[in-house]
């Protein structure tokens, strides 16, 4: 069959389980799965017959995972490709669904993604030497050659080193870190599937166990269980089945890796992606025709506090290295010039890696739809999401209602 291809892709259904602490729910990674397909499917409208392929992401279970996790919504014996793009793997799995529509290849895809963690930091290990063979070795060499390799979680560690540095550039405060947390836990607070929903003062960021310095257990992302699901499909089904009052147009996305800039400088800023960032957001946007003034919601990759401040900056909502002025304005909240992270972010809402790409296109598609509630960004018409996993993956997609 061939298919014209118009070029676009909608996103028509969206779904997502509540992000929880791992060992609280008595729950395996399918019945995840298919808690949030079907929430999907059940949201567009559309029944699990008429999806013609299925991208799957995780990055905890084993090869064809992804067909178990599938199999729960039905046995139609689709196309079923398992992805693992460390914590970029939502966004890649929803960017492979999109060039799917887009190239004619298929006309209903689903993307789903989904995370059974164990509970304690990720990445594990006291040294260096514990990662001379991962895939990651070259950033943390970055840190060890300028820091040296300390006992905290490593990830926490390289987040942490990049917080000192820009502290140091650039005068930002351990407030203006604090104050990211406070946001995305205040903003958490109206979010249903959020795994916490606490509310917390900066002081009381400040005062919370030290992590990494100077990154407190309340400005770093948790281990969290849970799946996130989205339905892709083209204008021609949006048409044909009666779904444009619900769809969602990507108008714009790209995926970029490291390049000699992540290492050429030694800086952790670097190595954990703000160059990345920064090209995918001008890829997108000479794309889309879109900028981040015409952005009125974002869902951005807050693994750790600093992560969001760097993130503003590679996206262009500040001058580098203003980026702690900027969310202690207020401009990032409601109120101000963007809301960032209406869901809570990775900080409050919880990070199951393989969902949150796509967790973070179901809280924009709501937004877009006015389906939000107590978190409605008002009048929200285009929305961006940034996902980046170390190793290294950037993603960044706008989202425009159709």
């Amino acid at each position: 069959m061939t298919r014209e291809t118009t070029g676009k892709a909608y996103v028509v259904g969206v779904g997502m389980t509540k992000f929880e602490k791992p060992e609280t729910r008595d729950w395996q990674y399918w019945d995840m799965a298919e808690e949030a397909g079907t929430a999907a499917l059940a949201d567009a409208g559309v029944p699990y017959a008429r999806v013609e392929q299925a991208v799957v992401g995780y990055c905890f279970q084993a090869s064809t995972a992804g067909q178990r996790a599938v199999y729960a919504l039905g046995l139609s014996g689709i196309p079923v490709y398992n992805l693992n793009n460390n914590c970029a793997t939502g966004s890649t799995a929803l960017m492979t669904a999109r060039q799917f529509v887009e190239g004619g290849i298929a006309d209903c895809v689903l993307a789903l993604g989904f995370e059974k963690m164990s509970r304690g930091s990720l990445g594990g290990g006291s040294g260096a030497g514990d990662f001379t063979t991962s895939p990651v070795a070259r950033h943390y060499g970055i840190m060890a050659a300028s820091h040296g390799f300390e006992a905290s979680p490593p990830t926490a560690q390289i987040f942490g080193n990049a917080a000192r540095e820009h502290m140091e550039r650039y005068g930002t405060t351990e407030v203006q870190l604090a104050a990211v947390g406070a946001k995305n836990h205040q903003h958490s607070a109206h979010n249903p599937h959020a795994q916490f929903q606490d509310v917390y003062t900066v002081g009381e960021i400040l005062a919370a166990k030290t992590v990494h310095r100077p990154l407190t257990k309340l400005q770093c992302s948790p281990t969290s269980d849970g799946a996130a699901a989205v339905l892709v499909v083209s204008e021609r089904f949006v048409d044909e089945h009666g779904l444009r009052d619900r769809a969602v147009e990507i108008a714009g996305q790209a995926m970029t890796t490291d390049t000699e800039e992540s290492f050429a400088s030694g800086s952790c800023i670097d190595a954990v992606g703000r160059p990345m960032s920064r090209a995918a957001a001008r890829q997108v946007y000479e794309r889309s025709g879109l900028g981040i003034e015409d952005v009125d919601v974002i869902e951005l990759h807050d693994c750790f506090s600093i992560n969001e401040l760097l993130t503003y900056e590679a996206l262009g909502m500040c001058e580098e290295g203003a980026s702690g002025k900027l969310v202690e304005s207020g401009a990032t909240t409601y109120g101000g010039r963007w809301v960032v992270n209406p869901s809570g972010g990775l900080i409050s809402k919880g990070h199951p890696l393989g969902a949150t790409g796509l967790a973070q296109t179901a809280e924009l598609v709501w937004q877009l739809r006015g389906q939000a509630g107590a978190r409605q960004v008002a009048g929200a018409r285009v929305g961006l999401a940034h996902n980046i996993g170390l190793g290294g993956a950037a993603v960044v997609t706008l989202l425009r209602k159709a």
